[in-house]
């Protein structure tokens, strides 16, 4: 942990204790499906547009709380191959805020020694959107903190098919060199996944009552602990980390053993 808890959680509702926090429990990937700024702008008569752009404060707050309890790894679910499908108005306004939240936000993650990068397919991005999460990239590769990974253009089933090609070839290459027939394995296969140098989720969570998994890192959440919370996204806060996290510590992880 990087931060005293009480300078992370300085204001605790009556009800959360941020002493009860075991540092040494702290999960080492996080990974977020950041679901409700629709539902949030519709409660208030604004356009979905509005939603989204209100979720950046929760983005902002869940990264620099995340960083600050000594998390290693954040995923954020920021668009889904599936989300093309929404109105052309929304699209282009996502693809908008992508490039200026990013580009006005990555001093300040520099700063905080955080990496970021990306994972899913940038190739069907707007130019200058595409040249906002590469400059993030680039300025950022060398940190050694928490690593940001946006989800963008991502979708589980895409990545495993994308790996299983990857794997054929791998396979195939390594047993000409053994002069053997191809074999497949775990090991072969993550090499074509785009987490293939991060480690699996240990705790995946949900905003907004929804209980779902919306196509996002299928093979990796196989042991992954759940979390879901009827709080809309935008009014997520570190406080909603912290009994998140609270949960997770009082889980008994046995990835299919018993003890």
């Amino acid at each position: 942990m990087n931060k005293p808890l009480d300078y992370i959680f300085p204001s605790p509702p009556a009800d959360l204790d941020p002493t009860k926090l075991d540092p040494a429990r702290i999960p080492q990937h996080i990974a977020v499906i950041m679901d409700g700024n629709g539902r949030w702008a519709k409660k208030r008569a604004l356009n979905r547009l509005r939603g989204h752009k209100a979720g950046i404060e929760a983005v902002r707050e869940t990264i620099r709380c995340a960083s600050d309890v000594g998390v290693r790894y954040l995923t954020i679910y920021s668009f889904s191959t599936e989300n093309w499908k929404r109105p052309q108005d929304e699209v282009v306004g996502l693809m908008d805020l992508f490039a200026k939240t990013m580009l006005a936000e990555v001093d300040g993650l520099d700063e905080e020694n955080v990496r970021v990068r990306t994972i899913g397919d940038l190739s069907a991005l707007p130019q200058e959107t595409r040249e906002a999460f590469d400059k993030a990239w680039e300025q950022t590769r060398d940190n050694t903190g928490m690593t940001l990974l946006v989800a963008v253009n991502y979708g589980a089933r895409e990545e495993i098919m994308r790996a299983a090609k990857a794997c054929m070839r791998y396979a195939v290459v390594e047993s000409e060199e053994r002069g053997e027939l191809p074999e497949l394995t775990e090991e072969i296969f993550e090499r074509g996944l785009y987490t293939a140098d991060v480690p699996d989720p240990d705790l995946v969570i949900r905003t907004s009552g929804e209980m779902r998994i919306s196509n996002f890192l299928l093979w990796q959440i196989a042991y992954s602990e759940f979390y879901c919370t009827d709080v809309l996204w935008p009014d997520f806060n570190r406080y909603d980390l912290l009994r998140a996290l609270l949960d997770f510590q009082g889980r008994d992880r046995r990835f299919g053993a018993v003890k």
